[in-house]
């Protein structure tokens, strides 16, 4: 497992933010924002790509129980398609932190971009959640949140397997597409056929 960093600026209430679903062809894009305590102990916290599925799901109770503050947000793919991915990402991490139960002091972003919030600054981070704790946190809930909520759009949409794919671009999903055409959780902006049909 990799040594996680516990902050960037050591004495500042930091959260960590990432996301997950960006790029799916179904269902939302989804984002936590995770304050985590300098000195938490949360054993196997990595990365949510380096980790299996039992791991991660293993690390949610953890997480949830053990940061100061917590929370996950959704866009849906009606906004999605309205404002963009990049856009919509953004937004997600936005509507995380306006639920955090304290205010951070600096905002740690998994990536190379942001919008600007509420008058915190930020730092952006490339592979941010393979360095620091609250990014790798963040992108555990991100993860697991999503699966989830996949997971029940599946009981509703089996055609499509999402209970195993989770709205990735998967051959077993293109082809579900093709056969039975998109539905209301698809990302009508996506790409959605690597030979896109006239499908609406």
């Amino acid at each position: 497992m990799a040594t996680l960093l516990p902050y960037l600026n050591k004495g500042l209430l930091e959260a960590g933010c990432d996301e997950a679903g960006r790029g799916c062809l179904a269902g939302p894009v989804v984002a936590a924002a995770v304050i985590l305590p300098p000195r938490v102990r949360i054993p196997g916290l990595d990365d949510s790509k380096k980790l299996t599925h039992e791991r991660r799901e293993a690390l949610r109770p953890l997480i949830e129980e053990r940061a100061l503050a917590w929370a996950v947000a959704f866009v849906e793919p009606t906004e999605i398609d309205v404002i963009n991915i990049q856009r919509a990402s953004f937004l997600a991490m936005h509507r995380a932190l306006d639920q955090l139960a304290q205010r951070p002091e600096h905002l740690l972003i998994d990536g190379n971009r942001f919008t600007p919030y509420a008058g915190i600054a930020h730092t952006c981070l490339v592979k941010g959640d393979a360095r620091f704790r609250s990014i790798a946190a963040a992108s555990i809930l991100a993860k697991t949140h999503r699966d989830a909520h996949m997971a029940k759009l599946h009981a509703h949409h089996p055609d499509y397997n999402w209970a195993v794919n989770k709205g990735y671009p998967t051959p077993d999903h293109r082809a579900a597409i093709e056969r039975v055409g998109p539905c209301e959780h698809h990302r009508r902006s996506f790409r959605l056929l690597k030979e896109q049909l006239d499908l609406f």
